[in-house]
């Protein structure tokens, strides 16, 4: 091997040292403060007078926008967070989020996170995501403004489950009914979601495509069947998959956040479309949505305050979804209920066939509006802390028009809600059912 010229290696060093000093330099000069109230509130800000739909934007204060490469933002806009998580299909998680809500130092116009973990009953994600907004202001007194609704993404990764359930297709199917397999799973998918005409609007266009690769074996549930042994031409069929979509979305939302929102309503309707199957099969599942949230009077605050960029709100959220395919799909991209995000009082995929609906109801309300500081660091605060009650209702059914009379399953429970900022929710979540009780957790809202 042969070695670096020693006046290569030196000039190398110094323009390294020079980074990371004239970033330091840059670091000594942040106050986590600016925009921000010692309690954590945001003061309002007069939106630019040629801003499109000036409300949909999200502000972000200078105080939040620490200067430097990603070791010297630690703990501001870059982060390694360990975290815990549980969920009933694959038990205790453990992992570590590596996080940089600013990458590229592009003053957060870019987010990038890797996410690895593995649980107790031996399920390992390996995950990275990147997002960029589209739409990005800079302000002249200091932070900068982003119109959330449009946006580039990309994700990629391998996941490996050694205990997938499954319970068979239709809306009979008993508890006692379960099987289990493993899947691993690879996935790469590109995205971009557009508001139209301009930034901000109610009109929002998404696009994409995404391919997955997936790999059935035999399920290591104690006491319970492998699936290939019970159901073994749908396993068959299904086992191995090569699968490449299309996905296609329109959307009329007037909601004032997509991630958190307090208020107003949104339809919407998506699809998404295997055209490329191992076998050559063609199918699609067809998604039609909408919701509405209602700022209702506060359980333990005052609300906040008009002078107040992003005031505590308590929120009565509803939402209702239908699903409905076409063509072949394997049995595991079927439309399902159970989970983290429908019927949560179930385990994930206990219900599946090849139509189904749901609908929720859930009240957030905010215990701390004011959130607080996490020990040991000054520049880390939860924003809000908070709880939810919800309800669900939904059913499976062969079709269409045999959601009618398809028996109707139902479930409720109460989480926590917290969030750094508006944009970032974190959630546990703890549903009762018949079955009996389903524990999940993660980021963003169930709907």
């Amino acid at each position: 091997m042969r070695l670096p010229d020693p006046q290569v290696a030196l000039r190398l060093l110094l323009c390294w040292l020079g980074v990371l000093l004239g970033g330091a330099a840059r670091a000594s000069d942040f106050d986590p403060r600016q925009g921000i109230d010692p309690n954590g509130r945001i003061p309002a800000i007069e939106r630019p007078a040629d801003l499109p739909n000036p409300e949909r934007w999200r502000y972000i204060p200078e105080g939040r926008l620490k200067p430097g490469n990603v070791l010297q933002r630690f703990l501001v806009s870059s982060m390694i967070a360990p975290f815990v998580f549980y969920d009933s299909d694959v038990g205790v998680g453990f992992g570590v989020a590596l996080v940089d809500i600013d990458f590229r130092e592009e003053r957060r116009r870019e987010f990038a996170g890797a996410f690895l973990s593995y649980t107790t009953e031996g399920q390992q994600n390996y995950t990275f995501v990147w997002h960029r907004w589209i739409h990005h202001r800079e302000l002249p007194g200091g932070g900068v403004l982003l119109e959330e609704r449009s946006r580039l993404r990309a994700a990629g990764g391998y996941e490996r489950s050694l205990t997938r359930r499954f319970f068979g297709i239709g809306p009979k199917t008993h508890e006692g009914d379960e099987t289990s397999y493993r899947d691993s799973r690879g996935f790469v998918e590109l995205g971009i979601d557009l508001a139209l005409p301009d930034p901000g609007d109610d009109l929002v266009l998404s696009l994409g495509a995404s391919g997955e690769w997936h790999d059935l074996g035999s399920g290591h549930v104690s006491g319970e069947p492998n699936t290939e042994e019970v159901y073994p031409a749908l396993f068959a069929e299904a086992d191995p998959a090569g699968l490449g979509f299309l996905h296609a979305g329109l959307r009329w939302d007037t909601r004032d956040s997509q991630i958190n929102p307090y208020r107003g309503w949104f339809v919407a309707g998506n699809v998404d479309a295997a055209l490329l199957q191992g076998g050559g099969d063609v199918g699609a599942v067809w998604t039609v949505s909408g919701g509405r949230v209602f700022g209702v009077p506060a359980l333990f605050h005052d609300g906040g305050d008009p002078g107040e960029e992003h005031p505590p709100t308590d929120t009565l959220a509803v939402g209702l979804r239908t699903q409905f395919t076409s063509g072949e799909l394997p049995f595991f991209e079927l439309p399902s209920l159970g989970g983290s995000k429908v019927e949560r009082g179930f385990i994930a995929g206990r219900w599946r066939d090849r139509a189904s609906w749901v609908a929720s109801i859930e009240h957030r309300f905010w215990l701390l509006p004011r959130g607080f500081p996490i020990p040991f660091t000054n520049m880390i605060r939860v924003e809000r802390f908070g709880f939810a009650l919800f309800y669900e209702a939904g059913a499976v059914a062969k079709d269409g028009a045999a959601l009618f009379g398809s028996h109707v399953r139902s479930s409720y429970g109460f989480g926590l809600r917290a969030s750094l900022e508006r944009a970032a929710p974190f959630r546990v979540d703890i549903g009762f059912s018949k079955d009996g009780v389903n524990v999940s957790a993660g980021f963003g809202l169930s709907f």
